[in-house]
């Protein structure tokens, strides 16, 4: 399919998948783009959507950016996942760049100095190799998690990455999410119960104060918001 093709697809579709479930989403987007992946970074949205496709397409690959920073609580969090569903491989993306190639170059801290450039080489470079392989990729994403994601449709032409973009849950609620949760049992990491409703790499994640946006806890004291996956 070519990008004319995909644009004519996205086009075509968009209005019937804005009405439609994420798992009609999710069964649509594996049946049209067999070459397709889901980004996992184990957060609440993603074991929503891991279990969602053991479901519906068990064999569709999964993988994660280990970025070598995360939280214990995260890679535990990914262990029992992989317990859970014996079937899923997880497979672990990293950075070209180990933490100590990348103090050596650019000085210790660097996610304190310039984040951006931490993000870039711990996340966008591994993202954009291993999406090269990919025709389509599925997300965890949703609207009402920052004003940056609040355009996100269900079906788009990620011009970022150059493939197609599903985001199946874009119109759902954190209650929708934990909702789901509890009513399948899904593991989900502990942090969430600490106060960290966006799990990052551990040294640019702290908790959330009551009343502060669910995301203030995500480079907090600068203007950054993303780490450049998503426009």
């Amino acid at each position: 399919m070519n990008l004319f093709e995909k644009e004519a697809l996205i086009k075509q579709k968009e209005v019937e998948l804005e009405n439609a479930t994420p798992e009609e989403i999710i069964a649509f987007a594996v049946e049209t783009f067999p070459n397709i992946t889901f980004a996992c970074s184990f957060g609440a949205e993603d074991v929503v959507l891991v279990d969602m496709l053991q479901k519906i397409s068990p064999k569709t690959d999964i993988f994660y950016l280990d970025t070598d920073y995360h939280f214990k609580e995260t890679y535990e969090t990914r262990d029992k996942m992989a317990a859970r569903y014996p079937g899923i491989p997880f497979v672990e993306v990293k950075p070209e760049m180990t933490p100590d190639e990348q103090a050596a170059q650019f000085g210790e801290e660097l996610w304190k100095s310039d984040a951006n450039a931490c993000c870039n080489i711990r996340k966008v470079k591994p993202l954009t190799n291993i999406l090269s392989k990919y025709d389509a990729w599925i997300t965890g994403i949703r609207r009402d998690q920052a004003p940056t994601r609040a355009n996100s449709k269900k079906i788009e032409y990620d011009t970022k990455f150059g493939l197609v973009k599903f985001n199946p849950i874009a119109h759902w609620t954190t209650e929708d999410v934990w909702n789901y949760i509890r009513e399948n049992d899904v593991i989900y990491n502990p942090l969430h119960d600490q106060n960290y409703p966006s799990i990052g790499c551990e040294q640019c994640t702290r908790k959330v104060m009551p009343g502060e946006d669910p995301r203030a806890g995500r480079w907090a004291g600068q203007e950054k918001t993303e780490c450049g996956l998503h426009k």
